[in-house]
């Protein structure tokens, strides 16, 4: 099964299909850990990635539709990938229908997930992040902080703040996600294939209850 997650930053995408991943058991795959993976190693291609994100813009489609078909010949994806950070346009949402086409697969769900805009510039100046890229955690300082300050709950490894969860930085992301990624609602929603979330405290509907929706209804198969 292949699972698309689409919404503007910070609307959980990662937690819920890291979430996903263990209920499911189909391995989620983020470009943003790949893009920061290669930033951390200096390779040309990290750098090159770098001069974008680190403006809060997107890295150009040639170069993330290039690493995503790599991705899909990997071994631990032949039956199902959740897609956490791609597509991000409307063109790389063809270049992944084309890639799939070409393997006898398709995007089977697109989940969509919105969160208020104030909530999103919160979330981004209070989110930290597990230092150790095998485990990956999320937190919250204000919601959901580690049990020990500045320690990761699940494997002990430093927890740090992204260089780019700023709220310049976000405010710029959100206005390129508006502007380049929201069609892709549209696009999928002519494909008959999203399912739409709301993640929001305001309405208690935290990460974890929107993940277990979008597992009853996986299940069901009712799409």
């Amino acid at each position: 099964m292949i699972i698309v997650m689409l919404g503007a930053p910070a609307t959980g995408k990662g937690t819920i299909a890291g979430l996903l991943e263990k209920s499911l058991n189909i391995p989620q795959v983020s470009t943003g850990d790949i893009f920061r993976k290669m930033i951390k190693e200096k390779t040309e291609l990290g750098k090159l990635a770098d001069s974008y994100i680190s403006k809060g813009n997107l890295v150009p489609d040639e170069v993330t539709i290039k690493i995503v078909e790599e991705r899909l010949n990997q071994e631990d994806v032949k039956n199902g990938i959740i897609l956490d950070g791609f597509p991000r346009t409307v063109n790389q949402a063809q270049a992944l229908d084309e890639i799939l086409k070409a393997k006898g697969k398709k995007v089977d769900l697109v989940v969509n997930l919105e969160t208020p805009k104030e909530e999103i510039i919160e979330r981004v100046v209070s989110r930290r992040v597990c230092s150790n890229p095998e485990c990956k955690a999320i937190y919250n300082v204000i919601m959901n902080p580690p049990k020990v300050d500045g320690i990761c709950d699940i494997c002990g490894s430093k927890v740090i703040q992204r260089d780019d969860d700023t709220e310049e930085t976000i405010t710029k992301r959100l206005s390129n996600y508006f502007e380049l990624t929201e069609p892709l609602v549209e696009y999928y929603k002519k494909q008959e294939k999203l399912y739409n979330a709301v993640v929001s405290k305001s309405i208690n509907k935290l990460g974890k209850d929107v993940a277990k929706d979008i597992e009853e209804y996986v299940k069901k198969g009712d799409f």
